[in-house]
């Protein structure tokens, strides 16, 4: 019974020693599972994230609540392509990360790292790197480290070490720029990794968003933009000058205006007054003197010549007086002169003025070439038609000023007529002169009918109402 006991319990102590045998030998087995788990992840510097990180740095002097601002550069070489590019960065207590002036993140919490993946933004060029980080209390530092591998199979990498500048508050732009100033101070290495106070190994690893280059619009583009300052400035530019030579033909309009007012009253007042005084001298020399007809004959043809200078004084008077520059006055001179040219013929003239003439300006030029035209069709009809009577039809049509002169004369043949008659060629010249037209209808028999028409338009004048926002007056204009 003894030898049973004795037995049995040399059979559970070899159980317990075969259980503890087994129990080593799994945890050896472990043991060298995390060894070669850590061998494969030492083996490659984008397994672990604690790879390639620098020291603890910051200022030379630790403060609470300071803001410590970082700077450095990378430099990728040109034509070179990065096939991988990882950053690594955590701060006591807080972050911002910038690279070429764009923030990529931020991080509030020193026990963690926060990893960024930069292949896209990578491009041959120097790069600005820049931290700006916050101290709340007690200690403060900054944790940092950048690989980045090439397609020829270099790389190159950026650790938190005395390379750092210290970029001094209150300094503009610094995030951009790509030379450290003088006055900024190396980075303090104020630990090494896993150095106290902080972790050797963090408590939790953060993958940030990937981050993709900024695609710029081509409005947002440097070249645009200084295209379209160009074309501003010089729009701006042709605009100041067609207002100054607005400004300039007004100021020309105006003295010549003033002008023709003076050379009018000086007409009428001076050569006006001597005419009629001519005449009047005449007159009175016929009364007076012999009843030699001979003598009384020149006589009477100085006073008919005298006469008729006044007459003609009249017209040019109306012609140079630019208080006679409107459409309105125009069709009422023109009335007036038909109804004394007709006045001792046998024509009756009938008028149709329509009600559109209004006190629109009607230059020089264009009423001293249309009254000449009409006064020689007038001329024509006294002469040549035989007519009893006459229409005279002035009518503002689609932008033009349109006259009518028609009779019930004997008319004439137009194709014969044209090649012999001077007359007719000037009125038509002078029409295609200010743009307009000359229409001539006649038949043997049917009287004649003759039209003119002039557009009332000018690219100076128009020029003027879009500078200064005018709007067109219904009529013509001018």
């Amino acid at each position: 019974m003894r030898q049973w006991h004795h037995q049995l319990r040399l059979n559970g102590l070899l159980l317990w020693i075969l259980f503890l045998v087994a129990a080593v030998s799994v945890l050896a087995e472990g043991d060298l599972t995390n060894s070669q788990k850590f061998q494969m992840e030492t083996a490659d510097p984008y397994v672990n994230p604690t790879n390639g990180l620098g020291s603890w740095i910051w200022e030379e002097t630790t403060t609470n609540n300071q803001t410590c601002q970082f700077w450095n550069t990378l430099e990728i070489p040109a034509g070179a392509s990065v096939t991988k590019a990882r950053l690594v960065i955590t701060a006591d207590n807080e972050f911002t990360l910038f690279l070429d002036g764009r923030e990529l993140g931020r991080g509030v919490e020193w026990r963690e790292l926060y990893v960024f993946d930069l292949t896209p933004l990578l491009t041959p060029g120097r790069h600005v790197l820049a931290v700006q980080c916050y101290n709340g209390a007690f200690f403060a530092g900054l944790l940092f480290g950048l690989r980045a591998d090439l397609a020829d199979g270099e790389s190159l990498e950026i650790k938190s070490d005395q390379s750092w500048r210290i970029v001094p508050e209150g300094v503009s732009r610094w995030k951009t720029q790509t030379e450290a100033q003088i006055d900024w101070p190396p980075a303090t290495i104020i630990a090494p990794l896993g150095g106290n106070p902080w972790w050797k190994t963090p408590e939790a690893v953060i993958m940030m968003p990937s981050l993709q280059p900024l695609r710029t619009a081509f409005w947002q583009s440097g070249w645009f933009q200084v295209l379209l300052l160009s074309l501003c400035t010089l729009t701006i530019m042709i605009s100041l000058r067609l207002m100054a030579q607005l400004v300039l033909f007004r100021k020309e309009r105006f003295l010549l205006q003033r002008e023709r007012a003076r050379i009018a009253r000086d007409i009428h007042d001076d050569i006006g007054a001597r005419m009629t005084q001519l005449v009047l001298h005449g007159e009175l020399a016929q009364n007076e003197l012999s009843a030699d007809p001979a003598i009384r004959q020149q006589l009477n043809w100085i006073c008919e010549e005298a006469r008729g200078l006044l007459s003609t004084m009249d017209e040019i008077l109306w012609a140079v007086n630019p208080q006679r520059d409107t459409l309105r006055d125009f069709a009422a001179y023109v009335c007036k002169y038909a109804q004394d040219f007709l006045a001792s013929t046998k024509i009756q003239c009938l008028f149709e003025v329509g009600p559109e003439m209004s006190a629109e300006a009607f230059d020089l030029p264009l009423r001293r070439s249309l009254l000449m035209a009409i006064k020689e069709t007038l001329n024509n009809a006294v002469k040549h038609s035989a007519a009893t009577e006459l229409h005279l039809s002035i009518q503002w049509q689609a932008q033009q000023l349109v006259v009518v002169v028609q009779d019930n004369g004997q008319g004439f043949d137009l194709a014969a007529e044209k090649s012999s008659r001077h007359g007719l060629k000037n009125m038509a010249r002078r029409m295609e002169e200010l743009g307009g037209h000359c229409l001539i209808t006649s038949q043997p028999g049917r009287g004649c009918r003759v039209e003119f028409g002039i557009p009332l338009k000018h690219p100076r004048r128009n020029v003027g109402r879009w500078l200064w926002g005018g709007r067109k007056k219904s009529g013509s204009q001018y």
